[in-house]
């Protein structure tokens, strides 16, 4: 018999009660140390006092009233994104799958008012995850994503991750866009070289294309820059958000140019929910802190912190991990041992991983994780790969 709740995963039996900072709380009282975050959606933790006062004082107020009229935090939300971006415009959506949606039809959308409908197709890479829509799982392209659910949507072209030379080959009249995540997250935590994301750029500035950069998971302060592609100095045209931005709640972004979403006028998208007043309060909250860059800088310091000891917990159990990957708070663990099983003992030890492509383990813990809590994710995972090693 079919359970109540669609059986679409594999659940840990694990039943979390109580969250705070990076801790979470099972039914029998047990502590686990959370390095996933949520699949990097708690970005200051569990129950941070400021999301929480965000929430309940609008919560005490107004919870929704669509989008037929003005909402004063969307537009307060959005003013920060603007601000502290290369946005010029927002749009807010529910989650990264309804943003990668909305910049799929905001590219081709683009190009039909300039007069080139024909230009509907859109160059992405093997290994990227952009949420389980129709046109999401037809961007990714891997068999995972899309077997039994075809017909699939067309329009994209899939290519080898890091396949420059390809890109240029796949470029034709009917070019409209290049989507790709700065650092692949469910793909096993690859990031994109700087100099590669300065030559998509400069690729899509010579024929006339949109970028659209996927930042869905690698955003919202997750490498320690607000958002990743500035470590490589460039900007996109189209930039899909969500995750971090709400720190827990549901909540998602489409930031654009001008230019890039003039065919976007009125009628052309919308959302009952998105941008509703309560996700906006909560992610107002979280850009006041997450956009200061004393934030960042600690980012980058615990960042730092956490590696060193990723990197000698690594050369401590060679049969169990190959090596670190990522940026900055968006770590990987490649491992020797079956990921499944590595994430599955970490449970045993009482910590938090979350398994990707490649076998690799990503570690994704909230930005305001402590130097103690840095401690003492060393610790269990070094019991963790003792264990993997006993059996």
């Amino acid at each position: 018999m079919i359970p109540s709740v669609l059986p679409t995963y594999n659940r840990a039996p694990l039943h979390f009660v109580k969250g705070e900072g990076a801790w979470l709380t099972e039914a029998d009282g047990r502590r686990f140390l959370d390095l996933g975050s949520g699949i990097a959606v708690n970005a200051l933790g569990h129950a941070h006092p400021a999301l929480v006062k965000a929430l309940t004082d609008q919560a005490q107020n107004l919870w929704h009233v669509s989008n037929l009229y003005q909402i004063p935090q969307q537009q307060a939300l959005a003013d920060k994104l603007v601000e502290h971006t290369f946005a010029d415009t927002v749009f807010f959506t529910n989650s990264g799958t309804e943003a990668c949606e909305l910049a799929v039809k905001m590219a081709r959308k683009h190009f039909y008012d300039k007069g080139q409908p024909e230009r509907v197709e859109i160059i992405t890479f093997d290994g990227s995850f952009h949420g389980r829509s129709s046109a999401g799982i037809a961007a990714a392209g891997s068999e995972k994503m899309v077997k039994g659910f075809g017909p699939l949507l067309p329009g994209f072209v899939h290519l080898t991750f890091g396949d420059l030379d390809g890109v240029t080959n796949a470029i034709t009249d009917r070019t409209a866009a290049i989507l790709i995540e700065p650092v692949q997250g469910e793909g096993g935590i690859r990031p994109v070289p700087d100099a590669e994301l300065k030559a998509l750029r400069q690729i899509c500035d010579e024929h006339g294309l949109l970028l659209i950069l996927d930042e869905v998971q690698c955003g919202m302060g997750r490498t320690g820059r607000l958002f990743a592609h500035e470590w490589a100095g460039i900007t996109p045209d189209i930039m899909m958000v969500a995750k971090g931005i709400g720190g827990g709640f549901p909540l998602g972004a489409v930031l654009a140019t001008e230019e890039a979403a003039s065919g976007m006028t009125a009628g052309t998208h919308g959302s009952t929910y998105g941008g509703n007043p309560l996700g906006c309060a909560v992610g107002c909250a979280v850009m006041d802190h997450v956009s200061d860059p004393a934030f960042l800088a600690e980012v980058n310091r615990k960042a730092a912190l956490l590696r060193q000891r990723l990197e000698g917990l690594v050369a401590a159990h060679p049969e169990v991990f190959e090596e670190v990957r990522g940026s900055g708070l968006m770590l990987g663990l490649k491992c020797k041992a079956s990921n499944l099983d590595v994430v599955k003992a970490g449970y045993d030890n009482l910590v938090i991983t979350v398994p990707a492509a490649d076998n690799v383990i990503r570690l994704l813990p909230p930005l305001t994780l402590t130097e103690d809590d840095i401690a003492e994710a060393f610790t269990r995972l070094d019991a963790t790969a003792r264990q993997v090693e006993a059996t």
